[in-house]
């Protein structure tokens, strides 16, 4: 009965201790894989409890009779464990995560816009009543899906239809904090929101600073990667139908429901090998975020 009390003390202490070393493990491994390759904090922690877990099972087996939680041994097996499968894991991710953007912004505004650019000069501020408008917020997400439904593409916030960069002060005055961290935090809630956090978490966010009638601000670019699967819109609350947008051309245009069924159907045909294949894609993709 001693015996059966002091394990399950050891079990309560142990547990939580093991929990935030793989937390720390998995924090770790993002810090040290910045700039490579975008891995979650909640990817990192369960790939790291995994590791911890089988470390430990291996070094049990590995010390027998005298494995205890804390022996040295059990300790560097569990860890290095944790760091292969981290390893591996950020390999793959890499790999399938969709590529940083490589042109400037400016080369892609004297691009002009296309069936893969798009300008807008604002994401939340309406130039016109000089206050948040909920409606401009929801045609930015609606950019956003029409081209994670189609072929992909960047949208540009903070620069108007004539190319010209008007920054994101008028935006920025609208977050909590007007700096780009908060904005992309902003930002990428509204589409989780949305769009889905699936499909918030597969565009690349980044900010190029500008100068506008003598202030620095920014530019945002939003990236997006061609989606595997269909990314549905969802404009508000109250059982709203979701929505299907698709780049158009030089615009964003939502399908009908029996034009969407068949874009479905055509551009994400169904099938075992395939659908498993995507699923694989979109949860390395979905790492960052």
């Amino acid at each position: 009965m001693v015996y059966g009390q002091e394990s399950v003390f050891a079990i309560a202490v142990a547990l939580p201790s093991w929990l935030l070393v793989a937390y720390l493990i998995g924090q770790l491994a993002r810090w040290l894989l910045r700039g490579r390759v975008t891995l979650s904090t909640s990817a990192t922690t369960v790939i790291a409890v995994l590791g911890v877990s089988g470390g430990l099972l291996l070094g049990g087996l590995v010390r027998g009779v005298d494995a205890e939680p804390w022996d040295v041994i059990v300790i560097g097996i569990a860890v290095g464990l944790t760091m292969l499968l981290l390893a591996l894991f950020a390999t793959v991710a890499a790999r399938l995560q969709p590529a940083r953007p490589v042109q400037s912004v400016d080369e892609l505004i004297r691009r002009g816009e296309s069936d893969r650019l798009e300008f807008k000069s604002s994401a939340r501020w309406n130039l016109h009543t000089k206050a948040r408008d909920e409606k401009i917020e929801l045609v930015i997400a609606k950019a956003v899906s029409g081209f994670l439904n189609a072929d992909g593409g960047t949208l540009l916030i903070g620069v108007n239809d004539a190319g010209e960069p008007v920054g994101l002060a008028n935006d920025f005055a609208v977050v909590k904090s007007p700096d780009p961290d908060r904005y992309e935090l902003w930002l990428r809630d509204l589409l989780a929101t949305t769009l889905g956090q699936p499909a918030a978490v597969q565009v690349v966010i980044d900010f190029t600073p500008v100068t506008v009638d003598g202030s620095e601000t920014y530019v945002c670019r939003v990236t997006c990667p061609a989606s595997p699967r269909p990314v549905f819109l969802r404009p508000g609350k109250g059982g709203t139908q979701p929505e299907l947008w698709v780049r158009n051309g030089n615009s964003t245009r939502q399908l009908k429901v029996d034009e969407a069924v068949d874009y479905v159907m055509d551009r994400w045909p169904l099938g075992l090998g395939r659908t498993v294949a995507a699923q694989l894609r979109a949860a390395a993709r979905g790492s960052g975020g």
